[in-house]
């Protein structure tokens, strides 16, 4: 159980490591792209980007869960996933192809059918990446999957800025999204000694132990992406923009963040499904490491979305304030939900995630098709947002009786971040009245960085505070200050904080 919780620790500071850098990455991208191209240009891509991510989900079987669960899975599985990816990459790209236009003349955008056909090679060529690095996860070798993931990150971001300085169109954001793809597809190549060859010989085995998992990944598409479709139709392309561009901002240290520790998590909770007790105290050290970070940082951009907006992304972007609050809110709620879906697929129960996906999207299209046609992509939001709260309740019933956890036992691991975050949030928006700001850029970014100086403090001084006065029981707080204290004892300095 120990050794198994130090790799799950040990993974998820690599992934985590690579979340950091690869969202810093993307977001310096963000801005820089946002100021140079307008928000039609990114809902032109997300449209584009929608149709591929529709077609994905008939070929979305996630065959690469079923070779980490399967412990003596070998090459007749990986070489039958590849094939299935080969195929699967034709078959969307000859998709598209026949799409493009019929897509273009749907949303009025004549630009859509070149975009779509650039797109299309991309889909063609990622059927062809190589399986291998699936080992690493499996293997929990979260260094190198490390080291291939940060590659493929940078590689379209070194196209994309610079030819958004030179043709400052949509076409940098097409360009780069198809050289990401090549570029992912070669390093599969490069990291790993693995060569697949054509075989179908594991299809039964496999589309029997994922059809669970085609259905999930359908409902999650549909409660996620499939919602800019309607965005697209009724705030049009620029409206799409600015929806796309909030979220991705809102949510990038919320449910961005979370994401890696997820996936560290899983293989280890694949390991410990046979003991729920095991399971059980693993989860609730997860949940805590996901409330200490996740908690702050989706409060916090909600409180400050108001200077982050003009300092960072521009004044043309200002009706995207309100979109930031509500999106960041809804990104804490989803990161504290996502990692129990992954109990469910390490216990063999991933109908558990298909149920609660299925009830998420009635109420989601419920509200949502109103609110956008009413009030466009801020309506868009608060639906997501509803939608959130109305769906913590039955997620936490649901947890508690397959780990036979009680609410005391999971608040216990939430209560101290989610106080420490309001009191942070209270504090910044006293800070901010106190700012004299004029229409200078400049003034607003001063004021960006003092106010998460000051909410790092903040939100710091008092979390160490209540664990103090809980008696500083075992938990992320403890795990984090014993890592600090050991880096700061390298420095050949004495620091007692536990």
């Amino acid at each position: 159980m120990e050794k198994i919780n130090d790799e799950i620790a040990k993974g998820a500071m690599w992934m985590v490591a690579f979340k950091l850098i690869d969202r810093g990455v993307g977001l310096v991208s963000t801005i820089v792209l946002a100021r140079l191209l307008a928000p039609a240009d990114f809902g032109l891509i997300a449209i584009a980007m929608m149709l591929i991510g529709a077609l994905q989900l008939l070929f979305a079987f996630n065959f690469d869960v079923h070779l980490i669960q399967k412990a003596d899975a070998g090459r007749d599985q990986f070489d039958t996933v590849w094939t299935f990816n080969v195929l699967f990459g034709m078959l969307c790209a000859a998709l598209l192809a026949v799409l493009a236009h019929f897509v273009a003349v749907f949303y009025r955008e004549p630009r859509l059918e070149a975009v779509v056909y650039t797109l299309a090679v991309g889909c063609f060529a990622a059927g062809f990446a190589n399986i291998g690095p699936v080992i690493f996860r499996r293997e929990m070798r979260f260094d190198r999957e490390f080291n291939y993931m940060l590659c493929k990150r940078l590689a379209p971001v070194l196209v994309t800025i610079p030819i958004a300085f030179w043709l400052r169109s949509y076409w940098a954001l097409a360009i780069g999204q198809l050289t990401g793809t090549l570029a992912a597809v070669l390093l599969s190549y490069y990291v790993s000694a693995y060569r697949p060859r054509f075989s179908l010989k594991a299809r039964s085995e496999l589309f029997h132990a994922s059809k669970w998992l085609f259905i999930n990944n359908l409902l999650s598409f549909l409660n996620g992406r499939a919602a800019e479709f309607v965005i697209g139709k009724f705030a049009g392309v620029a409206g799409l923009g600015i929806y796309t561009v909030s979220s991705e901002i809102s949510t990038l240290p919320t449910t961005e963040l979370v994401a890696p520790i997820n996936r560290a998590a899983f293989p280890g909770y694949s390991r410990l499904a046979h003991d729920i007790d095991q399971l059980r105290n693993s989860f609730l050290g997860v949940i805590s490491a996901i409330a200490l970070f996740a908690l702050p940082a989706g409060i916090g951009i909600a409180a400050v979305a108001d200077l982050m907006v003009p300092a960072v992304l521009g004044w043309k972007w200002l009706s995207a304030i309100p979109l930031i609050q509500v999106l960041a809110v809804y990104g804490v709620l989803t990161a504290l939900q996502t990692n129990i879906g992954y109990v469910y697929l390490a216990v063999g129960r991933p109908r558990l995630i298909t149920a609660v996906a299925g009830a998420q999207f009635v109420v989601l299209f419920t509200l949502l098709l109103p609110a956008t046609w009413y009030w466009g992509a801020t309506g868009a939001a608060w639906s997501f947002l509803i939608t959130a709260i109305c769906m913590v309740p039955v997620n936490q019933v649901l947890i508690a009786r397959q780990l036979h956890l009680s609410a005391f036992a999971y608040g216990a691991r939430l209560w101290r971040p989610a106080l420490a975050s309001l009191i942070m949030a209270f504090a910044l928006l006293g800070l901010k009245r106190q700012l004299a700001l004029g229409d200078e850029t400049p003034a607003y970014v001063l004021a960006l960085l003092l106010c998460v100086a000051a909410g790092a403090a903040v939100y710091a001084a008092t979390l160490y505070l209540l664990w103090r006065m809980s008696g500083r029981p075992d938990g992320a707080e403890r795990a984090c200050l014993d890592r600090a204290g050991d880096a700061v004892r390298k420095l050949g300095l004495r620091l007692n904080l536990v």
